[in-house]
């Protein structure tokens, strides 16, 4: 992967610093392949066997495109860009033999790279990558802080959909260590006491708690604005307790802005049954106004905002809150879909100093991510 090397940024930190200010973006450039060149011939997915992890499934339910533009898939992007790119370390129990592959999300097939490593474990590794070129091309310098929510949301979609199969419990990596890969998913064989229905199978198991079945994974859609109405407590209490378990040791912060009557920033109280109001004032139009003058958002019911990432962190700590902020928006994002509510995330701001707005000590509080909300109406259904 070493020939992508070019797309890193030599100052991740001066990077973050220059997409936060107003500067706007020049003209579009050409974003290049939609999909990073692999040696080799391009391979299908076989069929998993009954005791095999689905490797078919898990990728159509998580990163694979369904329209022919490539444009449409589980895992939301800035701009419908999508420049995550997968490699895979298969592992004994799967559909595909041991080895290192490269996954094209557009034809849903993979190109064998090589043997596994000796310690490979059961299952699948996923690490995840960027081509950085695809959302440069549209947002310029203010591509990177996308770049790495993309990962994270990526990553959560991988998440979310060995859940929804019933395999071994997964596990995502994203401490921000490493600038390549990015994030790292491994997902371990299902074993006979959590397996479900496959996602192309006849049948679609139940909701159950928190795990989505695979047909909500595959319908779930970025709602396209105006997001009026606002969520219930309930909803609006179940989407941020959401964001901040996935974030829970993340260098982060949770709130919502809501409208009227008591308009302000609201935050789960230490009780975790209620939110708590800890500003007072119409946050939403200041947050339209930051987030690339986005002016529907300040018509939204309310907006899930992560807050942090100080000036002064390192490049360490920047991928950390990002790839943690677009993993845990992800999963919150479900979670709205769940409750009802339309919802779509919103990544890209601009001198978003929200502890300087709050009369705080400024550069420590910075939006680093949001998802807008709102009620879905009968006469909404066909836009979403």
């Amino acid at each position: 992967m070493d020939t992508f090397r070019e797309d890193r940024p030599a100052d991740l930190v001066a990077a973050l610093a220059r997409a936060r200010s107003p500067e706007r973006p020049g003209p579009d450039t050409p974003p290049g392949s939609p999909v990073r060149p692999r040696p080799g011939p391009s391979l299908p997915i076989p069929q998993a066997g009954p005791a095999s992890l689905d490797l078919r499934a898990l990728l159509r339910l998580s990163l694979a495109a369904s329209d022919a533009s490539g444009r449409l898939r589980p895992a939301p992007s800035a701009g419908a860009l999508h420049p995550v790119d997968a490699e895979l370390l298969v592992g004994t129990g799967c559909s595909l033999p041991p080895g290192r592959y490269g996954y094209d999300p557009l034809r849903h097939r993979v190109h064998h790279l090589g043997p596994p490593p000796d310690d490979t474990p059961p299952g699948v590794t996923a690490a995840l990558d960027v081509t950085a070129r695809r959302t440069v091309s549209h947002y310029g310098h203010r591509a990177w802080p996308l770049l790495l929510l993309d990962t994270g949301h990526a990553a959560a979609s991988l998440v979310l959909a060995a859940r929804a199969l019933g395999t071994g419990e997964p596990e995502a990596r994203l401490d921000g260590l490493t600038e390549n890969p990015l994030a790292v998913v491994r997902v371990p064989p299902p074993d006979a006491r959590n397996r479900t229905h496959r996602a192309d199978g006849p049948r679609a198991p139940e909701p159950s708690g928190d795990t989505p079945t695979p047909a909500e994974l595959l319908t779930r859609r970025s709602t396209p604005p105006p997001l009026p109405g606002a969520p219930s407590h309930d909803a609006l209490r179940a989407v941020l307790a959401t964001a901040e378990r996935a974030a829970a040791d993340a260098p982060l912060r949770w709130s919502a802005a809501v409208g009227p009557p008591r308009a302000g920033l609201v935050a789960p109280a230490p009780d975790g049954t209620s939110l708590r109001r800890y500003a007072a004032g119409e946050a939403r139009p200041t947050l339209a106004a930051w987030a690339a003058g986005q002016a529907w958002i300040a018509d939204a019911g309310a907006v899930l905002i992560a807050h942090g990432c100080p000036t002064d962190a390192d490049a360490a700590h920047v991928r950390r809150a990002h790839l943690r902020a677009g993993h845990a928006v992800h999963l919150a994002h479900v979670t709205a879909l769940r409750h009802g509510l339309a919802a779509r995330p919103v990544g890209s701001w601009q001198q978003a100093d929200l502890g300087a707005a709050l009369g705080a000590r400024p550069d420590r509080e910075w939006v680093v991510h949001a998802l807008a909300l709102g009620t879905r109406h009968a006469d909404e259904e066909n836009r979403t």
